[in-house]
């Protein structure tokens, strides 16, 4: 493994400013929507990955990876793995490996750990009482990252920008996500990370025993297959507009594995087919009269607000309860976002609840 640089505050900030007009003109710039995940503070003295990546044997050196802003090498097996941003560290901890540092997550948590209950049942199998947890609440703490010392940072679901890769790949060689921020997939993520961290095999395996499980517990719920799903979430503060996530969001391609599908009405609306939302006004909610079942993040009172509303009051399903809104601050709100722990810890309570939802269909 190459040795890498430690850089302190002060040369990540001149080196951002060489990036910068080096990149000036670049249309790579990844869009900077906020991340699904904080970090809380970093020791400069973080531990060893705890459990050493073992080597796979299809994995040979040095390793390219394609992503969004170009390839990044890896010259020889990372022996200290760290992430950043979103569930990058459940499938590093999936796969039997401790991060030397990661992303604490920003809801759905709830205590000041800054670890959703999966993370932290996973660091407990792995005898890990006091991880390494970034805080980037204003941002990426690139000094924090820069002390764990890693040989790679994984970002392969995240937002992180052009300014941000460049500044990260002076640390350590950077997986980024493969087209645009936040719509990699959960089997995305897994291959990418495990390729990042010489476990391509492994990684397979993964990918294979989360869909067994996946299909085990789909199997008892016959009534989702086939059903038409839109993700909505609404605002009680303005009811005039509505956000959608389009397929390319995790959260829908899920569902899609769950056995539902977009309806016709929805997707002619998408003209960008990178883009993971769509905004729809009130006005046209007729666009949603298709589906079968709405999902989205919110509660019982904001749903009898919908239902009062003269022009979303009017969607089939928003008439007869077939709604499935996760509550926030909880496991299963941050679980939207899938990933091989978090399907694990959550899917019985995801499905009890969709199936129950697509069950007022026939009432």
């Amino acid at each position: 493994m190459n040795t890498k640089r430690k850089f302190s505050l002060t040369t990540l900030f001149i080196s951002s400013v060489l990036a910068i007009a080096l990149v000036g003109c670049s249309n790579q710039q990844a869009n900077s929507t906020p991340s699904p995940a904080v970090n809380e503070s970093a020791s400069t003295e973080a531990p060893l990955t705890e459990t050493p990546a073992s080597q796979d044997q299809n994995s040979q050196y040095p390793i390219v990876i394609k992503h969004a802003f170009g390839e990044t090498t890896i010259e020889s097996k990372p022996e200290r793995v760290a992430t950043i941003q979103w569930a990058n560290h459940d499938v590093v901890l999936a796969l039997g490996v401790v991060p030397v540092g990661f992303s604490a997550a920003n809801f759905g948590v709830q205590d000041d750990s800054g670890l959703l209950p999966w993370t932290s049942k996973k660091l407990d199998e792995l005898g890990v009482k006091d991880p390494n947890v970034f805080m980037d609440t204003d941002g990426l703490d690139f000094e924090a990252i820069s002390d764990s010392k890693p040989d790679v940072i994984l970002a392969a679901y995240s937002g992180i920008t052009q300014e941000d890769y460049d500044l990260l790949s002076q640390i350590a060689p950077v997986v980024a996500y493969p087209t645009a921020p936040w719509t990699t997939t959960w089997r995305e993520q897994v291959t990418l990370n495990a390729t990042g961290m010489g476990m391509v095999t492994e990684g397979e395996q993964l990918i294979k025993d989360t869909e067994d499980m996946i299909n085990e517990k789909v199997s008892a719920y016959p009534q989702i297959k086939g059903k038409k799903v839109v993700w909505v979430n609404f605002s009680a503060e303005d009811m005039s507009k509505l956000h959608i996530y389009t397929p390319v969001d995790s959260r829908v391609s899920f569902l899609h594995e769950l056995g539902m599908v977009d309806p016709e009405s929805i997707t002619k609306l998408i003209t960008d087919p990178n883009s993971y939302s769509l905004s729809l006004s009130a006005e046209n909610a007729e666009a949603l009269n298709d589906a079968d079942l709405i999902v989205g993040y919110g509660n019982d009172e904001l749903y009898q607000a919908i239902k009062a509303d003269p022009l979303l009051g009017k969607i089939p399903a928003i008439q007869r309860g077939s709604v499935a809104f996760i509550e926030s601050d909880t496991p299963l709100v941050a679980a939207g976002t899938p990933n091989p722990l978090s399907i694990s810890y959550t899917i019985d309570d995801y499905l009890k609840l969709i199936g129950g939802a697509i069950d007022k269909i026939n009432e």
